[in-house]
Order: structure tokens, then sequence, then C-alpha cells
């Protein structure tokens, strides 16, 4: 009976033992599971803690960035489809804000000057002056531009101009302005008895034409002479220091129109005398920079280059140096071929730019290209013209139509040609 009640006793006991190990080690399963389920609830919830501190941290950090300067964009070749050329984005306003612009510069270039042969800190050689100047560069505007170092200094070119009845003058300037400059600086055009003199503004000779932009106040002014006789009046375009400015002047016979940006300042229909020969231009006073002088003759026709002869060549569109950007002052040029190929519906045409010699040939062929292809989407975009009837190309520095020796030669090779089809 003893041996029975023993062995009852030792199974009841081995049997709450195994219930208890199973009892525990179901806990334990149960806890371990709850452990490793709270644990990856916490790493997901450590991530997400993570990524906020590691956007936060982003907000105050300044953004690597694989993106090139659009300069180096620019001298990129196009590889990938060399039929479909894009060119480089520019944050710059649109050829729209010149749409009255209607200015169109002279088809054959007689002078040009932007001193790129001079050396910095000299005065050019091509030039004369009563007082002095110098050639400097700018941080802020590419290429060369002489100074004028006193109010009392004028400058003029040391060979007289042989001007017909109908030229165009252009020059970029950036104005300077302290307590010396006289609030301003003349642009003067004359019939000179000495033109490779001085001559006072009192002393203007035969007849003359000036013009003076001023600085800071509410108008330009020009007088128009003959020795004895001053006519003048005021308008209302002023300019400010340390920014660039595109001056185009139009004289047509005894008409004259002054711009400046996009802006007509004058549109004066007897201002010049038809009778003179004018031989002579003058910068003075104001200590401004000036630059990118480009004198022509000849309006071109355009409808007959381009239907009649199949080749039209323009110098009326505009760059800067090394970018592939219509600048706003090309909208006349543009403008003209629009209105030609509107009129001939059936015409299509190939746009065709040209570099000069400066630079790497890759870089030149890839520039030409992209300006070429830009000349198209500004006909495109801003003058409604079927991107069907348009091709673009560029062939860099090849084919140029006279040396690349001088800053005028190297103008007449920076063009853009448009082919009819």
């Amino acid at each position: 009976m003893k041996t029975i009640q023993f062995l009852f006793v030792l199974l009841f006991s081995v049997a709450f033992m195994n219930l208890n190990a199973q009892i525990d080690i179901n806990s334990k399963v149960k806890n371990q599971t709850n452990n490793k389920a709270n644990s990856k609830v916490d790493q997901e919830i450590d991530k997400g803690l993570n990524a906020v501190q590691s956007g936060v941290k982003n907000l105050f950090k300044k953004k690597k960035t694989t993106e090139k300067p659009a300069e180096e964009q620019v001298q990129e070749t196009v590889k990938e489809n060399p039929n479909e050329v894009k060119p480089v984005v520019d944050s710059k306003p649109s050829l729209q804000a010149y749409s009255k612009f209607d200015f169109i510069p002279g088809e054959k270039v007689i002078f040009f000057e932007d001193f790129s042969p001079d050396a910095v800190g000299d005065f050019p050689a091509h030039w004369n002056t009563n007082g002095s100047g110098e050639v400097m560069t700018t941080n802020l505007f590419p290429g060369k531009w002489l100074k004028i170092s006193d109010v009392n200094t004028s400058i003029w070119g040391d060979k007289p101009l042989v001007l017909p009845e109908n030229y165009t003058i252009e020059f970029d300037v950036i104005p300077q302005s302290d307590e010396r400059s006289g609030l301003g600086y003349y642009f003067r055009l004359l019939k000179s008895d000495k033109p490779n003199d001085y001559e006072p503004e009192a002393d203007p000779g035969k007849s003359g034409f000036s013009v003076k932009f001023d600085y800071y106040v509410y108008f330009n002014s020009y007088f128009s002479y003959e020795r004895n006789k001053v006519q003048g009046t005021r308008e209302g375009a002023t300019q400010l220091a340390n920014q660039k400015y595109h001056i185009s002047v139009w004289a047509q016979k005894e008409r004259i129109r002054v711009y400046q940006n996009e802006v007509k300042v004058f549109d004066l229909p007897k201002a010049l005398d038809n009778k003179v020969q004018y031989n002579k231009l003058v910068f003075e006073k104001g200590l401004p920079m000036i630059s990118n002088i480009r004198i022509a003759v000849g309006a071109p026709d355009m409808r007959s280059k381009l239907i009649t002869e199949g080749k039209l060549v323009s110098y009326g569109i505009y760059f800067d140096v090394n970018k592939d950007v219509v600048k706003p002052e090309s909208n006349g040029t543009l403008k003209g071929i629009a209105d030609v190929l509107n009129e001939n519906p059936d015409v299509h045409i190939k746009i065709v730019g040209y570099t000069d010699s400066d630079g790497a040939d890759g870089a030149n062929l890839d520039l030409s290209i992209r300006r070429g292809a830009s000349v198209k989407n500004e006909l495109v975009k801003n003058f409604g013209i079927d991107a069907s009837r348009l091709e673009s190309d560029g062939l860099g520095k090849t084919m140029p139509i006279a040396a690349n020796d001088t800053p005028a030669n190297k103008a007449l090779n920076r063009r853009v040609e448009f082919l009819k089809l």
C-alpha cells in the first residue's frame, strides 16, 4: 500500500513538474515573442525618429549639386541627339520684354572696337584723348572696357569715319557715378574740321549731334547744332551706376533714333544735316566704361536676300560671350525675318550659327549649334513660326568671311545665316 502511495505521489510530482515546465516554457516563448515584437517596433520607431532627425538636419545643410554652371554646359558637345539641340536654360528675361524694340542694325560692319588687343591698364592704341583713360575688366561683365578717367576727358578714334546717309552705331556702357562724374556722360557725332584733334563741346565744327545720358535724374537730353544754331529736348530715360546698358543709334538722312536698351529715347525727324558727312565719334565726361562699339551701314533687305537670293547673313542677333541665349536687342531683326516668313508661308529655312576663331574648336562648334537652336526657338516661341519650317545647325569657326585678325573682322565672322531650303 505504501508502495502504491509512493508511486502515486511520484507520478503526481512528475506530472506537476512537467506542467510547471510547460507553463514556464510557454511563458518564456510568449515573453520572447512579445520582446521580439516590441524590439522590432522599437527599431522601426528608432528608424522613423532617425529619419526625422536627418531631415531636420538637412534643412540646415547646403544641398550638394552636380549641376554644372551654364558656361560649362554651353561648351559641352551635344552627343545624345544632334537633331534636337536645346539651348542651355538661362534665367534672363524673355525676348518678349523688347516687343516694341524695332532697331535693325546695319548690314555691313565698317567699325568695331572691343579693346581685345589692348593690354589692361593701357590707353587703347587706336584712340585719342585730351586727358586719360585705361582699359579695364570687371567682375560682373565680360570683356574689356575703356574707362574715362577724368570728368573733363574726351576720347575719339584715331581715324576719321566715312559715314553715308544711313548707318547704325551701337555701344555698351557701364555708367560710373561719384562726386566727380557730373551726373552724366556725352555721346557726340560730329562733322569735324579737325577729326584727329580735341574739340571742346562749345566748338562743334561744322555740324554735330550730342546726347547727354544722365545719372539718377529725370531726363536725357540732345543738342543738334551747326556753328550758331542749337536745338534740343529732354526725355525721361536715365541710367544707374554699375549697370550695363546697350545704346543703339539709327541715322537715316536727317532722322535719328536713339535707344537705351528696349526704350526708344529719341525719334527726331530733323536732327541731322543731310548736307554734311559726319566723320567723328566722341565720348566724354561722366567717367563711363565703354565697349563693343559697332558702326554698320546699309539696312538689310531681308525679303530680297532670303526669298530671291536664298541666303541672309545677319549681324543683328546678339549673344553674350560664350552664351547661347538670344539677347533682347535682337528683337528688331527677328521680327523682320518672321515677317518675311509669314508673308511666304511655303518657305522653309535653315538657321546656321558661326563664331570667330577665339577659343577651342569643339567649344566653338557646340556653341554655334546651340545658338542656331536658340534662334529657332525664339522664332517659334515669340513670333509664331511653325517649327516644321525651321532647321538649325552650327559650324563654329569654319567658313570665315574675314580674317580673324582684328576686332572688326572677328565681328564679321560672328554671325547667323538664314538659308532658304
